[in-house]
Order: structure tokens, then sequence, then C-alpha cells
């Protein structure tokens, strides 16, 4: 190779060597430092598209789970208020048990139907509970609501096993990250209170010139569709029934076995979405797997890459220097 003083080929590749070097090292230092093996878009840009996508799924995977999550405690609040209320209507069948006490004068009676008057406020007033200021329960008059206005209220009808249409409604939840409800839904109830606590026919053997038909225990609102004629030995003033006498034991137990299928019902729904919940963290996992693969950068790799660039690196420094010595000896020659 010629020596020449214009141009020093030798140090020009030497110096372009170290700056490859250098560049390579400095994006081994920042997957290191960084923990990923993807830091700009250029390093992978299929792998980082492919990462990107599986990240917002990730996140509304996430976000679903906390929806349904959320739908577990709406019915855990709600089971709570209907096991309280089964609670109530089961003090009512004792009071009206004791009632028919051959021993018990009328005194004794009435002094059963004040308590009996007090949990039917009481069951009204359970009624009216919340979660997140959405409703727990629903009466038969409710309507139908779609969003955005209001969380879906979703209003239908199906026959009991005697035969009689019953009103029911329920809420969705979305349960898959693509936001179709054929892809993953779950119904939750939004339990009929007069469904549930309508006593239906009185007992004619205590109520006087009775001519209606139904009646509600909770009264929601002070709603009744009753045709009975108006008398204050029938009922309050603020729409309730005045004596537990007016009801018979036969219509408590059916209205224990209607909280009993409502609890079962709000069970089977939990148990439904404890299990989409189990998947839902499953999905999660393995996206995040998934994520990590593309993204996250090997240690052990890298650090053995880092060290071989840090080596060329300093080689390369050397070799530059080395290169800068050339002109030196040319000059040497022309002082001769």
């Amino acid at each position: 190779m010629s020596l020449n003083l214009s141009t020093n080929l030798a140090a020009n590749r030497a110096g372009l060597d170290l700056s490859k070097a250098s560049d390579a090292l400095r994006n081994s230092l920042n997957k290191l430092s960084s923990g990923k093996r993807i830091v700009n878009s250029y390093d992978d840009p299929g792998g980082m598209s492919v990462a990107y996508k599986l990240n917002s799924r990730l996140r509304r995977t996430e976000a679903v789970r906390h929806n349904v999550q959320n739908g577990i405690s709406f019915l855990q609040v709600q089971d709570g208020v209907l096991g309280s209320a089964g609670n109530i209507v089961s003090r009512m069948s004792e009071l009206r048990t004791m009632a028919q006490d051959v021993t018990k004068n009328t005194s004794d009676i009435e002094n059963y139907s004040k308590e009996f008057l007090e949990l039917q406020r009481q069951l009204s007033q359970m009624y009216r509970e919340k979660f997140n200021g959405v409703s727990l329960f629903s009466k038969s008059s409710a309507s139908a609501v779609s969003p955005p206005s209001s969380p879906v209220f979703n209003k239908g009808s199906e026959l009991d096993e005697h035969g009689n249409t019953l009103t029911k409604f329920s809420r969705t939840i979305y349960t898959h990250d693509s936001g179709k409800i054929d892809n993953g839904n779950v119904s939750i109830g939004a339990t009929n209170f007069e469904d549930v606590f309508n006593l239906g026919s009185l007992d004619e053997r205590y109520v006087a010139n009775f001519s209606g038909d139904s009646s509600n225990l909770s009264n929601p609102d002070g709603l009744n569709a009753i045709n009975y004629p108006t008398e204050a030995t029938i009922f309050t003033n603020d729409g309730f029934l005045s004596s537990i006498l007016f009801v018979s034991m036969g219509q408590f137990t059916s209205v224990i076995e209607r909280i009993a299928d409502a609890r079962a019902e709000n069970g089977a729904e939990q148990s439904r979405l404890n299990m989409v919940d189990e998947l839902l963290a499953t999905n999660m996992t393995n996206l995040e797997a998934a994520h990590g693969r593309i993204m996250d950068v090997d240690v052990a790799l890298e650090s053995t890459r880092f060290a071989r660039l840090n080596v060329m690196v300093q080689a390369s420094s050397s070799m530059v220097a080395q290169a800068n010595q050339l002109s030196s000896i040319a000059l040497t020659l022309l002082g001769r």
C-alpha cells in the first residue's frame, strides 16, 4: 500500500468500523437498560407491529376483567339484600305462626301486626337499594333502557312453573375484548321485587268484603294493583297491610320459595362470572407471555453481545490511533 499525506485510507476505514461498533454498542446498551429487545421501530418493524396489537388486546382484556369483577360485586350486594329480605319474610311467617296460637288474644295479634307492618316498610326500602347508583332491583312497570343515557337494561318475560307470566329484567356484561355481544356476554338479573314478593290473593277469612286478587308485600314506591274497597282495617295510610292475619302461611311459603329461586339464580350468575374471570385471567397471562417473547430482551444473550461490542469499540479506537500515525511516518521521510 502506498504512503500518502493527503489521504489516510486506513484511518478512514478504522474510523468507519469504530462508528459502526459504537452505534451497535449504544443500541445494545439501550436494550439492556430498557429491558426491551425492540427499543426503536426500526429494530424489528414486523415484531413491533405484532407486539403493539397484542399489548392493546391485553389492556382491553384487563378492562373487560374489571367489568366482570364489578358484575360479581353487583351480584354479591344483590344477594346480600335478598338474604336480608328472606330473613324478614321468615320472621313474618314466624309471626303469622304465633298469631295462630289459640292462647293469643286480640291485643297479642295487634302487637304481632305492628312488627309485621314495620317489616313491610323495611322491605319497601330495600327495593331501592343500588350499587354505584345502579338499581339492584326492578318492578314490573319499569321500562327497558339503552345506552348511552343509562346502562343497558333489558326487559322480557317468561312463564313460571305454574304458568304465570313473570316480567324479567337483566343487564348485559360484555365478556370479550372485541366488544361484540356475540363473542361473549353474560346477563345478570335485576330481581323483580313485585314478582318475588307478590302475595296473590289475601286470606279471605280475615278480609271483610274481599274483592281483590293480588297484593304486593314490599309495595315498591307505594304502588299496588289492588281493587279492594277502601277500608282502614285492610291497609294503612301508606298502603301496607295492617294485619298479619290477612296473609296465610301458604303465601309466606310461596314468597320464601321465590326468594330462594332468586338467590339460586343470583348464585348461578356469580358462578358463571367467576368462570369468565378465570378465563380472562388465563388469557391475560398468555397474551402477556406472547408480548414478552417479542419485546423483552434476552439479558444473557444481549450482555454477551454487549461485551463483544465493547471489545470491538476499544479495538477500533486503538486502530484509529495507529492509523493516524501513518502520516507522521511520511513526514519523517520528507525530513530526511
